[in-house]
């Protein structure tokens, strides 16, 4: 895929840091000195209801920060899977956190990206870092951003809370990248 810019959406269970996943790729894309838009949306519920939120990368400026046919997809649940692989566009791809989906993507034109992402957030000693296991699984095998670019996006954003957040999630993010399985080669420049 050559493209000059690139639509993703993030969709879990309100909780699962969704918003800071949008936040995260959105920093290291301007980290990156790229253009971007995000929107979120959250369910009624909050946390325990969906949430999902969109980020647009471009080299280009960006027309309108709409996402009816995302490019990309990082979905952290069964019910967003269920949602959103129907508007995933034609030879997109999608990244599913196998803890929590008991499914294959039912389209067969899709890339998949398996990371189990939320029993490596157990295993790292904090769950609420699976979104971020599932952020390494997705740079790892896209490249869309860097790496480093990540990696300061995360302590730009952590810094100022905990030292330990950000030494945490730093951890997330490469163990993801580093245990994650690609189904299908990626063609992504």
């Amino acid at each position: 895929m050559d493209r000059q810019e690139t639509k993703i959406v993030m969709a879990g269970f309100g909780g699962q840091g969704i918003v800071v996943i949008g936040n995260i790729l959105a920093r290291a894309a301007i980290i990156e000195d790229k253009n971007v838009v995000g929107m979120v949306c959250y369910g009624a519920e909050m946390r325990g209801g969906t949430a999902n939120a969109t980020v647009i990368i471009s080299n280009d400026e960006i027309a309108s920060p709409f996402v009816n046919h995302p490019d990309m997809a990082i979905i952290l649940n069964g019910p967003s899977l269920d949602r959103f692989e129907p508007e995933i566009s034609q030879d997109g791809l999608v990244l599913m956190n196998t803890s929590m989906i008991s499914r294959d993507p039912r389209r067969s034109d899709l890339a998949c990206i398996k990371v189990n992402a939320t029993k490596i957030a157990h295993e790292i000693g904090n769950l609420r870092v699976s979104n971020i296991v599932s952020v390494g699984a997705f740079i790892e095998h896209t490249r869309l951003l860097s790496i480093s670019s990540i990696e300061q996006a995360i302590s730009d954003l952590f810094s100022n809370k905990k030292a330990e957040l950000v030494e945490v999630n730093l951890k997330a993010l490469h163990t993801g990248a580093e245990r994650s399985t690609c189904l299908q080669p990626l063609d992504i420049k």
